[in-house]
C-alpha cells in the first residue's frame, strides 16, 4: 500500500507541473463568415507565393503556416480566418477588411493556457479601423495585456497579415482591370 501511495504521490506531483491547454471556441469560424458575408459568397484561395510570401514572412517573422489561405470577398470587403502560434498553440482569429482598414476583429478559437483575455471586445476594439503604414506596421498602437504578451503579439501579426493579404487582392484586381482595359482598347487605366 505504501508503494502505491508513493507512486500516486509522484504522479500527482509530476502532473501538477504540466501545462494544460484547453481549446476555447468563442465563435465557430463558419458563424463568423455567416455574420459578415452574404450566403451567396463562396470562399476563394490565395496562394502565398513569390513577393506575397516574402511579405508574409516579414509580418510573421517566420514562414507562413500555409501555402494558401481561404478568404471570402464581397466587392471591396474581404474576410480572413487566420492562425498564429501564441506561446505554444495556435490562435484562430477572424478579420474583416474594407478600404484597407480592419472593420472587424474577433478571436474565434483560443488554445493556450493563458492570454485568453485577448478575446474580450475591449481588446479587439483597438483594431477597429486600423490600417498599415508603409513599413507594414499597424497605423496605431495596440495596448498589451499583462501576462498575455505572446497572444497580443500574435494578434498584431495576424491583423497585419489580413491587411497585407487584402492589399494584395486589391492590387491584383486593379492590375486585372488595367490589363482588361488595355486589351479591349479602352484607354482608361
Amino acid at each position: 500500500m505504501k508503494i502505491i501511495l508513493s507512486v500516486l504521490s509522484v504522479l500527482l506531483l509530476l502532473s501538477s507541473g504540466m501545462t494544460v491547454f484547453a481549446k476555447e471556441v468563442y465563435l465557430e469560424p463558419a458563424e463568423f463568415v455567416a455574420t459578415y458575408m452574404p450566403s451567396s459568397v463562396q470562399p476563394k484561395s490565395l496562394w502565398i507565393t513569390g513577393d506575397l510570401r516574402t511579405q508574409a514572412e516579414e509580418v510573421l517573422e517566420h514562414r507562413p503556416l500555409k501555402l494558401r489561405e481561404r478568404y471570402w470577398q464581397d466587392g471591396e470587403k474581404t474576410l480572413w480566418i487566420l492562425e498564429e502560434i501564441g506561446k505554444e498553440e495556435p490562435i484562430t482569429a477572424g478579420f474583416v477588411v474594407e478600404n484597407n482598414q480592419l472593420i472587424e476583429t474577433q478571436v474565434l478559437i483560443f488554445r493556450e493556457s493563458r492570454g485568453w483575455e485577448i478575446h474580450y471586445p475591449t481588446f479587439t476594439a483597438q483594431f477597429k479601423n486600423a490600417g498599415m503604414n508603409k513599413n507594414r506596421s499597424l497605423d496605431r498602437s495596440i495596448d498589451g495585456i499583462s501576462g498575455a504578451t505572446l497572444s497580443v503579439n500574435a494578434m498584431r501579426k495576424l491583423a497585419r497579415l489580413a491587411l497585407t493579404y487584402h492589399q494584395h487582392i486589391c492590387d491584383k484586381a486593379v492590375e486585372t482591370v488595367a490589363t482588361t482595359s488595355t486589351i479591349s482598347g479602352d484607354p482608361r487605366p
